[in-house]
């Protein structure tokens, strides 16, 4: 048994001539009002974690390496791994690996966003904060990293609050906040 049912074919609409007359404005969508964002990325910031980062655990790997090779070596070594503490030192190991890397990342963000009503800094695991407006913002330099082994430039631990938001601390590029007020001397 078939029903009849309205079929909807959509149609081309034809080219407008130059010289045609305008359609009504009503009847044309509003144009949709994007706000501006700017993105800052924050490469020497990162790049100072990162390095930092790796360092620790190359020298907590080497640690291990060391330990490692002498509880093999030591006189008792040739016992399984399990007996002579090999392996609840390797889960010591990786388990102060992770949480250092994590802990050196944590302050410098990938990026902030910068829009006219409000500034997002994108953290480094992806969580979003909003902040208020540049111009509402106090930034504090808590303390200044020249460029060299750890970032090719300078990079600043600042601190940043506002009337109504708590501080943080963020490992940035120097320039990252470039726009917010200063509380006039930094620590």
């Amino acid at each position: 048994m078939a029903t009849s049912r309205p079929v909807r074919i959509p149609r081309s609409r034809a080219p407008r001539a130059s010289g045609a007359a305008p359609t009504d404005a009503a009847s044309e969508p509003a144009p949709r009002v994007v706000p501006s964002v700017a993105r800052r990325a924050n490469v020497a910031g990162t790049q100072r974690a990162i390095r930092l980062s790796a360092l620790f655990v190359g020298v907590l790997g080497a640690l291990y390496a060391a330990f490692a090779l002498y509880a093999r070596d030591a006189p008792g070594g040739a016992a399984s791994p399990a007996t002579n503490g090999l392996l609840l030192f390797t889960v010591i190991f990786v388990l102060f690996a992770v949480v250092g890397a994590v802990y050196s990342l944590s302050p410098a963000p990938r990026s902030i966003e910068v829009a006219n009503d409000r500034v997002t800094v994108v953290g480094r695991w992806g969580r979003r904060t909003n902040l208020p407006p540049l111009d509402r913002l106090w930034v504090s330099v808590a303390r200044s990293y020249r460029a060299g082994f750890f970032s090719n430039a300078d990079v600043k631990l600042v601190e940043v609050w506002a009337d109504d938001t708590p501080r943080r601390s963020y490992l940035v590029d120097a320039e990252l906040f470039s726009g917010a007020q200063s509380p006039g001397r930094s620590r």
